[in-house]
């Protein structure tokens, strides 16, 4: 039996993302911090579905917790061919009034989790003919964002690492997608502490459904660099031919004017 992975399972993308898989029979591992949602999560999907799932409440946060994932699925005798790194969030501010424990606490989840797994992953992912690594970035990646200086960072890196792992695998089975959505309907928002910012987002915001679903079709059609919906498409295609520090400039202006005032 074959099993995916989906880490930040228990709201938002990466909760959609199970729900998209268990709908097309595929056996589930679920794996965020909070063990209530995802045992919820876990009992809803085996039950509509009919498909097996199992969940581990794990912070990814922490240096140990991909290995922790990796030894659990072992004990377990589980056998991976598909890896969704979905878990991650941003941090809304400027740099130096962010703590800097909670910046090191963000690029731990946002990229060095993803990497620790693919690179605990890959030889068992091998064992299968077909298998898949979705790597879930931003359209923040395509530009520096100023009060999302570090966020922003860490999702071109995601971008990068993607497409260089993807032409590492390129004669295995293995097929890597980086998904980057845009504004999605989520606690992203709230959990950045960007609330100011709520209304702006919601007008362009993307059902998270919606999302899912584009991302698990780009993972199982074995894309290499997706951006779902057209107005992201445009936006992030305006990064390529205008110049860079005049887009970058126009977004910093929209992002520091509406910062909370201290």
């Amino acid at each position: 039996m074959e099993y995916a992975i989906v880490t930040g399972a228990s709201k938002g993308i990466g909760k959609e993302i199970a729900i998209k898989l268990a709908s097309k029979g595929i056996p589930l591992i679920l794996v965020a911090r909070s063990e209530n949602l995802l045992e919820s999560l876990s009992k809803e999907l085996t039950q509509k579905y009919k498909v097996k799932t199992d969940f581990l409440a794990l912070d990814l946060c922490a240096e140990n917790g991909p290995l922790q994932l990796f030894n659990w699925c072992k004990e377990k005798k589980y056998s991976v061919n598909i890896l969704v790194n979905n878990a991650g969030y941003g941090l809304w501010g400027r740099f130096e009034d962010i703590a800097l424990d909670r910046q090191l606490n963000m690029m731990q989840l946002n990229m060095a989790a993803p990497v620790k797994l693919a690179y605990l992953f890959i030889p068992v992912l091998k064992e299968h003919p077909k298998s898949y690594i979705l790597n879930i970035s931003s359209t923040t990646a395509y530009q520096a964002l100023a009060t999302l200086s570090v966020y922003s960072a860490s999702k071109i890196f995601m971008v990068n690492f993607s497409r260089g792992l993807r032409l590492e695998l390129r004669n295995s089975s293995i097929s890597v997608t980086c998904f980057s959505p845009g504004a999605t309907e989520s606690e992203f928002i709230d959990n950045a502490g960007m609330q100011s910012l709520k209304a702006i987002a919601e007008k362009y915001s993307m059902k998270a459904d919606v999302v899912a679903a584009s991302a698990v079709e780009a993972m199982f059609k074995r894309k290499a660099e997706v951006i779902p919906g057209f107005l992201n498409r445009v936006t992030t295609f305006m990064t390529y031919i205008l110049p860079k520090l005049w887009i970058e400039k126009i977004a910093a202006g929209i992002y520091e004017k509406h910062l909370p005032v201290k």
